[in-house]
């Protein structure tokens, strides 16, 4: 009853979402679906940092309120939302998706051994492209073995790394789904391709079934206003972005938007890299529009590939992109986001984000005076590895030479050079700038992904392609002087909101009235379900329980060792360096678990802990050895205050089990907060039982004092996966059923 009031009083949950600006902390399992009308609260808005000569340089502010006031359309949708609309599958006539709703994504049709639509396949080798072993060449010759059986499109080891090939080529392309078992899928948005990663085991439920099941996300809108001045790159806006507005966004996909103007500043090269690094945002996508740019962008790739009678030309081609120009997806005015976020690109300056994290990121003036020195530096990845990067990094070292000569790497320092594509080193070939790198001292490196190779005590920092060649010739972190602050910038400016003023404050009245009505109907629900509580008879705890499948555990039950940091990635957890080292035992797997965070981890911890960390756990790479190499050591439940989604994929498809309890983290935090030791991993002696039939967890402290909390129902769905032992077995006992 009350969710029907919601909807229809004023649409009052719809307007909710645009109206508020932080998700409220619930518990709840990975595999729990969002509430289809997911509630947010604003409880500490941020303020809108900005000085009177930026306010009157921003867009014209009647004319938006004018769009605003403009009839929208019935059930007005997201860019997000249109996109996914086009390629779900099982829609009844007339449905149109929703944040929040599971959809039934669809690209082929196929069985467990053969490839029915070879067309929507492309396989690429782009990892560990230098183990010449002979096991490592054996997988390669197999992939490429089962690609050319099945007449899939294969581009082997050193040709590129996948994201770059999929764009490059036209596979991915605008208004259209790409998924890919890499974390940073997410890059396709940069040509208004929904692009958002998947997991292998996933990838390999596609393949045997032909479908996968997505939940769309909450979706946020970032509008950019400004220019991008000289000497800020996209690199610069995507660490300004993670480290201004932090987690905002995790877990959400997120719209790029603006006006003619601004977005004609960012060019395609640069909104490949600001999409890239949503990942590590911490955001499931990140969706440029169709616009001018864009158009421009493929009608010089089409030409170029029609001269050269390229096979790209099937795909790129000027009738596609015509028939791009005859139904544009665009998002409908009035569609609802979950979160809104503007960002002054005018006021941006070159940032380096570091040490070890991109929610720490600072402009590269602040560093300078510090002399951090460097040992090395990387110039590659599938982020800014094309060849205006290659350019911007060449000009660095012939502007810092003499005599018409490039300057030289400095003595101290290994600079690693490495293309996203063959194409893109071609292009930097021709126009010299791969030479002058090599000249200057560049170590080469075929093109493909790397995974940085240190000691887990080294310093990581990230920054644009100019002030890594900078710093590659100074020996320490400086920018190469091109920017120049335009008068009266002495911040940056970013807030919640579109960034019109006028348009925001308009929209702020709305929202508060939305909000009365909401604390109305919160009030009158709690009257109501007061009055059928004592009109009825107490509910039994039998007749809540959850049904337990057989194989999954009614109870789990472990000491607590907390790992007391927000953030921790897929790489502290499982060190890259032993990603691709197939042979590793579960004892292996289980001594280097964690080793990236804390070497002492695999000491401390002991079979059927509960392992529970803080924030955004698992965010980073794709690597499913996350989950497993917690699961050989006998770990049977993962507690965080939140998880980066691919590693809750990853958990459930391999049957490690997770819960989102912030309370109990913040709790941990709390009474150990006096602690000066402060230990990465810490044994803490408090309890917890999980019940799973009344969907409940214990937690038992140190002094004996316990308290409940109430968390999601154990979908059957999930249960099942589980019971079997993860999704690859569980798609197996369907297909031999």
């Amino acid at each position: 009853m009350a969710a029907l009031r919601r909807a229809i009083s004023l649409n009052a949950a719809a307007l909710a979402m645009r109206q508020t600006r932080t998700s409220i902390a619930r518990s709840r399992l990975l595999s729990v679906p969002v509430t289809r009308f997911r509630t947010y609260a604003s409880t500490s808005p941020r303020r809108q940092q900005a000085f009177q000569s930026q306010i009157d340089s921003t867009p014209n502010s009647s004319a938006l309120q004018s769009s605003l006031d403009s009839a929208a359309p019935t059930n007005p949708q997201t860019l997000t939302e249109k996109i996914v609309q086009l390629h779900a599958d099982g829609l009844r006539e007339g449905r149109k998706v929703r944040a929040g709703d599971y959809v039934t994504l669809r690209y082929m049709e196929m069985g467990a051994t053969s490839v029915n639509d070879n067309r929507q396949v492309v396989m690429t080798l782009d990892h560990d492209v230098q183990n010449n072993s002979e096991q490592n060449l054996r997988k390669y010759r197999l992939i490429e073995e089962f690609a050319n059986k099945q007449g899939i499109d294969f581009y082997p080891a050193k040709h590129g790394i996948g994201h770059q090939i999929m764009v490059e080529e036209g596979y991915a392309w605008p208004g259209t789904v790409t998924v890919a078992s890499d974390s940073h899928s997410n890059m396709y948005g940069g040509i208004s391709c929904l692009g958002t990663a998947i997991v292998r085991s996933d990838a390999a439920s596609v393949l045997a079934t032909s479908t996968i099941f997505w939940q769309i996300p909450p979706i946020a809108k970032i509008t950019f206003t400004g220019i991008l001045p000289p000497g800020v790159t996209g690199k610069d806006t995507i660490l300004a972005l993670c480290s201004l507005l932090k987690s905002d966004v995790l877990n959400m996909c997120v719209e790029f938007t603006g006006s003619e103007q601004t977005l004609a500043s960012i060019p395609i090269s640069e909104r490949l890299t600001i999409a890239n690094m949503t990942t590590e945002w911490g955001a499931l996508s990140g969706l440029f529009p169709v616009d001018d740019m864009l158009i421009s962008w493929y009608r010089a790739r089409a030409t170029v590939a029609a001269m050269s009678d390229s096979p790209t030309k099937d795909r790129i081609n000027h009738k596609r992109i015509d028939e791009l120009l005859e139904s544009p997806l665009v998002a409908d005015p009035g569609a609802t986001y979950a979160k809104e976020f503007y960002l002054n690109l005018s006021t941006l300056s070159p940032f380096v984000a570091g040490p070890n994290s991109v929610k720490v990121a600072n402009p590269v003036k602040n560093l300078e005076t510090q002399d951090i020195a460097i040992d090395k530096a990387y110039l590659l990845s599938c982020t800014n590895g094309r060849s205006t990067d290659f350019a911007a990094a060449a000009r660095v070292f012939r502007e810092a030479g003499n005599d018409g000569k490039p300057a030289k790497v400095h003595p101290r320092v290994k600079f690693y050079l490495a293309p996203a594509s063959l194409a893109e080193q071609q292009m930097a070939e021709e126009a010299g700038d791969w030479q002058i790198l090599e000249q200057s001292g560049a170590e080469l490196l075929p093109a493909g992904a790397y995974l940085r190779k240190a000691s887990p005590k080294a310093l990581c920092y990230l920054a644009s392609p100019e002030v890594v060649a900078a710093s590659a010739i100074q020996g320490k972190i400086v920018s190469p002087g091109w920017y120049l602050k335009p008068e009266g910038v002495e911040k940056v400016i970013v807030g919640e909101g579109t960034g019109d003023f006028v348009a925001d404050k308009a929209r702020s009245i709305e929202d508060a009235f939305v909000q009365i009505i909401g604390e109305m109907e919160s009030m009158i629900g709690a009257a109501e379900g007061a009055a059928e509580e004592s009109a009825s008879p107490a509910a039994t705890e039998d007749e809540t329980l959850t049904d337990v499948l057989p194989g999954f555990p009614e109870k789990i039950e472990g000491e607590i060792v907390f790992c007391d940091n927000d953030n921790i990635n897929t790489d502290g957890i499982y060190p890259g360096r032993y990603t691709y080292q197939d042979g590793l035992t579960t004892e292996q797997m289980a001594e280097v678990c964690m080793e990236n965070y804390d070497t002492e981890f695999c000491n401390i911890i002991k079979p059927n802990d509960v392992l529970v960390t803080g924030f955004n756990f698992g965010c980073g790479s794709s690597r499913e050895q996350a989950a497993t190499s917690i699961l050989a050591n006998q770990i049977p439940l993962v507690v965080a205050g939140s998880f980066g989604n691919i590693f809750s994929r990853n958990s459930i498809n391999n049957a490690l089990l997770g819960i989102e309890i912030p309370k109990l983290v913040e709790r941990l935090r709390e009474a150990y907060k006096d602690d000066a030791e402060k230990p990465l991993t810490r044994r803490t002696g408090w309890k917890l039982l999980w019940d799973v039939r009344r969907s409940k967890v214990i937690i038992t402290e140190q002094d004996g004092a316990s308290w409940e909390q109430k968390i999601g129902e154990m979908p059957p769905n999930v249960q099942e996966i589980v019971a079997k032992g993860g999704v690859v077995k569980w798609v197996q006992s369907k297909m031999q059923a």
